[in-house]
């Protein structure tokens, strides 16, 4: 069984069409059971963000799983095969690891060494295991995905030197309006109740705005996040309003079409050119690209976020990050090829001890007379001969796990001794497993 990765990001592919395979919770569940439901495919989740989406999967075969996955990603963006494949990436086994762990740890990221990402690992584990389709390979990966994750931000100082989302487009809107801190004393929208607008809120009230608002359409999600934020809760029928006051408006629905076009802007605003911040980190957009155009308005979108997401002085504290992520990577790949051996030991040493059970109780038979004293001590003495002769190749074995081609380590100790194969699945096999064929 091998890890096997297909994907999509805002590395691979433009903004225009990380929309077009944007899918809301139901739509990411759907693509989780057709992927678990996929030929050679074992096990399945998915992690998908604004700028993100990616399958996972546990496969039996490389070829015929990786077209079957690409499949899903094209019908989704509703594009040709040849429109989109390049724009596709496939990471295998023990690259498809590393560029998990260095996902869950922000290094992927388009706001390099963000926090949000760990949560929305968080939410593909536990997505995968309440519908089913994620079992011991995954469940193991992504728990140690999640360490490493943690382990970066513990370790360093990432999040506080790589800005957010939020914090990146406040700083475009500052310097298109010529004010160094646009939201410092001012009205500030917030549209939207989900994690990406729990980050505007709480980075709009530590920036000191004046004034928060939090229109969504549901009012009670609404009202939970204003609570912890001293915000004001706004049913979606008070947007209009919010937009005619506002300073700066951050938007993320997660709606699947605009819900802030030009005309609701213009209506809202009338002949103020002030100026009016308009950030957009939704995925599909939530702002029509033609809002830009009004006076006095500036719009930010994910697209103009692409490349001025890392500060000069977050290098240092990134190399330390990427030192972390290949420790851990080579640590657990490391324990993955030892583990890979361990049912062949196992079943090397319980070989072993059926030999000395029979060749004892056939001695016993013949040596009636025998004193049992006599017998006992002959019996540990035979054991001990078995496993001092054992011992060498054993942890050889487990040594040379760490080289390239150690799966044949495991399989030259299982030819040369003789092992039976089922003897060797059944050490790995789930409880209440049958062997195959069986009933």
């Amino acid at each position: 069984m091998s890890i096997l990765v297909v994907g999509i990001s805002h590395n691979s592919a433009p903004v225009s069409l990380l929309e077009r395979v944007a899918l809301d919770e139901s739509g990411v569940s759907k693509l989780v059971a057709e992927a678990a439901s996929c030929a050679h495919v074992t096990e399945a989740t998915v992690i998908s963000t604004c700028n993100r989406l990616e399958i996972y999967t546990e496969v039996e075969r490389f070829h015929g799983s990786i077209e079957q996955l690409s499949r899903l990603l094209v019908e989704r963006a509703g594009a040709s095969t040849e429109a989109m494949l390049p724009h596709l990436y496939v990471h295998y086994d023990d690259g498809a690891i590393s560029h998990l762990f260095k996902v869950a740890a922000g290094m992927d990221s388009m706001a390099l060494g963000e926090g949000q990402i760990l949560g929305q690992t968080r939410d593909a584990l536990r997505r995968g295991q309440e519908i089913g389709t994620v079992g011991p390979a995954l469940n193991v990966l992504f728990q140690q995905a999640l360490r490493v994750g943690k382990r970066t931000r513990a370790e360093t100082g990432i999040e506080q030197v790589a800005p957010t989302l939020v914090t990146a487009a406040l700083a475009e809107i500052g310097a298109a309006t010529g004010r160094p801190d646009p939201i410092a004393g001012g009205s500030v929208v917030v549209i939207g109740a989900g994690a990406m607008a729990g980050l505007a809120t709480a980075t709009a009230r530590r920036l000191g705005a004046g004034r928060i608002a939090v229109v969504n359409r549901s009012m009670d999600r609404a009202e939970r996040l204003a609570t912890q934020y001293a915000a004001d809760p706004v049913p979606w029928s008070g947007l209009t309003a919010e937009l005619a006051g506002a300073d700066v408006v951050i938007s993320c629905t997660g709606a699947l079409g605009a819900v802030i076009t030009a005309e609701h802007v213009a209506a809202a605003r009338g002949d103020d050119s002030s100026p009016l911040g308009v950030i957009d980190l939704a995925l599909p957009h939530d702002v029509e690209p033609a809002v830009a155009d009004l006076p006095g308005v500036h719009l930010v979108g994910l697209a103009d976020l692409a490349g001025v997401m890392l500060p000069a002085d977050a290098a240092e504290e990134v190399h330390e990050v990427r030192r972390i992520v290949g420790e851990e990577v080579t640590s657990f790949l490391a324990a993955r090829r030892q583990a890979s051996v361990t049912p062949t030991v196992v079943a090397l040493r319980s070989m072993a001890t059926s030999v000395v059970d029979a060749e004892m109780n056939r001695l016993e038979s013949r040596l009636t007379d025998l004193d049992p004293t006599v017998l006992a001590e002959v019996r540990q003495t035979v054991r001990r001969v078995a496993d001092k002769l054992l011992h060498e190749p054993t942890v050889r074995v487990k040594e040379l796990a760490n080289d390239q081609g150690a799966v044949s380590y495991a399989a030259a100790l299982a030819e040369l001794f003789a092992l039976d194969p089922e003897a060797v699945d059944a050490v790995t096999r789930p409880v209440g497993v049958p062997e195959e064929g069986g009933a």
